[in-house]
């Protein structure tokens, strides 16, 4: 019996064609994530800013709720002007602040097929070969959860 190695972004691409809707939508998510560990402390506040400045009322409003979990910036307000201001004082919830504020714009964008296009054409390849690995471990669970009988 041959083995076959494989790079793991592609492998990760393998499994996203393999796979159904939700799953797909959970596995560009997990991408979208690993690539905001991944991005240097110097670059998360443009990353945020383009993320927030995606965002329409509704989103904005539950970023806003989010924030007010964390009880650090007292009752925060549902506009991007403030967003960004208070995302300095957020300390070490700056990449989960980004990580919540991509998600919500990309809910959209994978309605459309644009934010699965864009996870896997260009956030996909700037992964780390170690972070792309972690990340196709955690994408077999996902195929096998999906073809074990998910709803899709």
């Amino acid at each position: 019996m041959s083995l076959c190695f494989i790079d793991p972004h592609d492998a990760i691409h393998v499994i996203a064609e393999s796979v159904g809707r939700e799953a797909r939508r959970q596995l560009v998510g997990e991408v979208f994530h690993a690539w905001v560990d991944e991005i240097p402390d110097r670059d998360l506040p443009a990353h945020y800013a383009q993320a927030v400045g995606e965002l329409d009322a509704d989103d904005l409003s539950m970023l806003a709720a989010w924030h007010a979990t964390l009880e650090t910036v007292g009752q925060p307000i549902a506009n991007t002007a403030f967003l960004l201001s208070i995302y300095p004082s957020l300390g070490e919830y700056r990449r989960e602040a980004l990580k919540v504020a991509a998600g919500l714009s990309s809910e959209e964008a994978f309605d459309s097929g644009r934010a699965e296009e864009h996870a896997l054409a260009d956030v996909l390849p700037r992964l780390s070969r170690s972070r792309a690995t972690e990340l196709a471990e955690e994408c077999v669970g996902l195929y096998m959860w999906d073809r074990l009988g998910s709803h899709n």
